[in-house]
């Protein structure tokens, strides 16, 4: 096996997204993503059963078109690296399964990768304007934005040594974005449509509020709280609904762009925060913000702002890798053959609720 610049093909399969990507070394080949997403609108949010049927279908399409637009085969493959969790438990079996036939098939490695981590291993990926490699730095801090997650991370190694800071302890903030859409009858998703109507409110017409930001769940630097670095987003999905309760009582129309963008407001204002606070408080001077939620505009802007008055270097990959794709995977598969992990076998199963510590299943 090419240990140096290995040719990886990456599947991901954890949500509503077909991902195949390819990858040499750091160098980006091919990105090919089909979604099921407009299969799910008439339900408000994802349907499992659903997303794994559209997996299926979608397979063999979509490796073929990745395989076509990388100009590669089957047989050139170095490695084939798959997405093991965290996600749905169907969705994920499915791409695993495809990648043990493919591994079984083929005779090439397989690595197990988590999810998370490979959201920030796009980081590695050359920089498609210039060519440059780029590598990530010391100490990076990760905050990944999602709608099935939400946390701050410490990379100490891409490889082999990941810390989450905090993370939500019930919805995740791209959750709570559909669910807040729901109430408002924007329609799902619910990211796109808040931000976009959002821009027309005013975000200070509404003060909601800023979940385990009270000092009792923040403590200090020297004594910190149970849930320094952690949100919570269901109180304020509670706190939408009976604002807009309160105006239908009142017999009043209901002002959805002020409520959306008061709301939208309190998520970005504490998730910047904390994950701020986080970066300074560990030294983290570069982080990485990833996920769907990350092509929200207004996250970008208030993080970017608040990063550089830290004086936090803030690095936002292009909008398609922080979707769920694989790319990431591929990404992230192919640091491990570089740095002689060994692979994951197919015994493996996966694993819905995967730790962020654990970057790679082994043998």
């Amino acid at each position: 096996m090419n240990r140096t610049q290995p040719l990886v093909l990456g599947i991901e399969s954890s949500c509503d997204e077909t991902g195949v990507g390819i990858v040499r070394g750091t160098t980006l080949l091919a990105n090919t993503v089909s979604s099921s997403m407009d299969e799910h609108v008439r339900f408000g949010g994802v349907i499992p059963e659903i997303a794994s049927r559209a997996h299926l279908d979608a397979f063999v399409p979509t490796l073929e078109q990745a395989l076509a637009e990388a100009g590669a085969t089957l047989d050139d493959v170095d490695a084939i690296a798959v997405t093991s969790g965290p996600g749905l438990a169907g969705a994920l079996m499915v791409g695993v399964c495809a990648a043990k036939a493919l591994a079984v098939a083929t005779g090439k490695p397989l690595y197990a990768i988590n999810h998370l981590v490979a959201h920030v291993g796009v980081g590695l990926l050359d920089d498609r304007a210039t060519g440059k490699q780029q590598a990530l730095p010391e100490n990076l801090g990760a905050l990944l934005v999602s709608g099935g997650h939400t946390e701050i991370l410490r990379i100490n190694s891409i490889t082999s040594d990941v810390e989450l800071l905090g993370s939500t302890i019930d919805d995740a903030a791209g959750e709570a974005y559909d669910k807040v859409a729901r109430i408002l009858g924007l329609g799902y998703p619910g990211g796109p449509a808040i931000d976009r109507v959002a821009r027309t409110g005013n975000p200070k017409a509404i003060r909601f509020p800023r979940g385990l930001s009270q000092p009792k769940y923040m403590g200090t630097a020297e004594e910190p709280g149970k849930h320094r670095y952690d949100w919570s987003f269901s109180g304020l999905k509670t706190a939408v609904a009976r604002c807009v309760e309160q105006f239908e009582a009142r017999g009043e129309e209901i002002p959805v762009a002020d409520i959306a963008a008061a709301f939208q407001e309190a998520v970005v204002d504490v998730i910047s925060s904390k994950a701020v606070l986080a970066c300074r408080e560990h030294g983290i001077k570069d982080v990485l913000l990833g996920g769907g939620v990350a092509a929200n505009s207004r996250l970008r802007e208030l993080t970017g702002q608040r990063c550089a008055s830290a004086g936090i270097r803030l690095h936002v990959p292009p909008l398609d890798l922080c979707t769920d794709n694989g790319a990431m995977v591929a990404a992230l598969g192919a640091q491990l053959v570089m740095a002689g992990a060994e692979p994951s076998g197919i015994r493996f199963a996966p694993d819905s609720s995967m730790p962020v510590t654990s970057v790679s299943l082994q043998a």
